[in-house]
């Protein structure tokens, strides 16, 4: 019978995300250091925010109840990544390192963790959207890839907690053609259209929806980098890579911006919500063609798999009785049209932003990676 196991925890990023996988950590530590057959405890040994730091030097575990307090008052300052791999290459228990961040420094370093034999689970989307060299050299050092080193899993790149790229990737690993794959892919645009233009009529001017959504925190703190369509485009760039597409990167295929012209120079977010208004008519016009078809609009990506690296994200107007017309809130949508499923395509729904179902991805990565260290 297997003994009690030890494992290291590291995590990078305690915001809105990290601090709701700190809450979840602490329930699975409990839960699994009291399994009668082979109890698993974890040490959180460093715990990092852009700017401070705590961590433990002889590897005891840090305290779960008393981190925030502890990281308050810290006078260290935030490390390099190469500082962390040096201070977790040394520990003499399996590391996980847990990247709560969507810092491009950070994805870049993954590689070097995962060759010194540490995992990795993040939600950070850069690390698999941004150039092809990197994806390529991300799987070849982990043990899921080609490599030897640690595993990696990012369930929550796509979706948040939603099943979309286990999904995919059992699509793919049991042989079915996948032939297309659309959606609604960002929680943000989900609830601004749902919100803009909801079936049946009705909604408010385009700018007042925008501040509505960032007031609800629906948007990241200077909206433009939800409306430039970015975060779709990268979502569309890992399932592509997934599906089996070499794509170059994000801007390798056709991505809409909602951003008007004239204000992709402000110098805020702040000076940007204050001027859009002005812009309101453009977005009005859309609504009332689409209302006159009886339509609604909303903004999806889509992948065409068959005409290869054939993907886009655009305003598109779908029939009120579609399913992606009827989304709520800020859920996602995700179709998988293939071989097996024909027609009728195999569809993933529900909450597609915040902190605790993205926190659940991670988390249920996490599980994934403790079942593959000890198997």
């Amino acid at each position: 019978m297997p003994g009690p196991r030890q494992i290291f925890i590291a995590v990078i990023g305690a915001g809105g995300v990290g601090k709701c996988f700190l809450t979840q950590l602490k329930t699975l530590a409990s839960r699994l250091s009291q399994s009668h057959a082979a109890p698993t405890y974890f040490s959180l040994v460093l715990l990092s925010t852009s700017k401070k730091l705590i961590y433990s030097p002889t590897y005891q575990p840090l305290s779960l109840s008393t981190w925030e307090e502890q990281l308050q008052t810290s006078s260290t300052s935030a490390k390099s990544p190469a500082d962390v791999l040096e201070f977790l290459a040394k520990a003499d228990e399996p590391v996980v390192l847990i990247d709560n961040t969507s810092n491009q420094e950070w994805a870049d370093s993954y590689p070097s963790f995962l060759k010194q034999g540490i995992s990795i689970v993040t939600p950070n989307k850069k690390a698999f959207s941004s150039s092809y060299a990197l994806w390529k050299d991300i799987y070849a050092s982990a043990r899921n890839g080609d490599g030897k080193g640690g595993w990696i899993y990012h369930e929550s790149s796509v979706g948040a907690g939603l099943p979309v790229i286990s999904t995919l990737k059992e699509l793919v690993e049991t042989g079915d053609e996948v032939r297309k794959i659309e959606g609604v892919f960002s929680g943000t645009m989900s609830f601004l259209f749902n919100s803009f233009m909801p079936v049946g009529g009705g909604g408010g001017s385009f700018s007042a929806e925008v501040k509505k959504a960032k007031d609800l925190g629906y948007t990241e703190p200077d909206p433009r980098d939800d409306l430039n369509g970015l975060d779709v485009a990268r979502k569309l760039t890992i399932l592509a890579r997934l599906a089996g597409l070499p794509v170059e990167s994000p801007t390798s295929f056709p991505v809409q911006s909602l951003i008007p012209t004239a204000l992709e120079s402000c110098k805020t977010g702040d000076e940007f919500m204050q001027k859009l208004g002005e812009y309101d008519g453009e977005m009005e016009k859309l609504k009332k063609e689409a209302a006159a078809e009886g339509k609604v609009v909303r903004f999806v990506g889509s992948i065409d798999v068959g005409k290869k690296e054939e993907a886009d994200d655009t305003l598109t107007r779908f029939d009120a009785s579609h399913p992606i017309a009827a989304l709520k809130g800020s859920d996602n949508i995700i179709s998988f049209y293939t071989a097996r499923y024909g027609e009728n395509p195999l569809i993933i729904q529900g909450a597609g932003a915040g902190g605790d179902v993205t926190a659940m991805g991670v988390t249920g990565d996490l599980i994934k990676c403790l079942r593959l260290m000890h198997s």
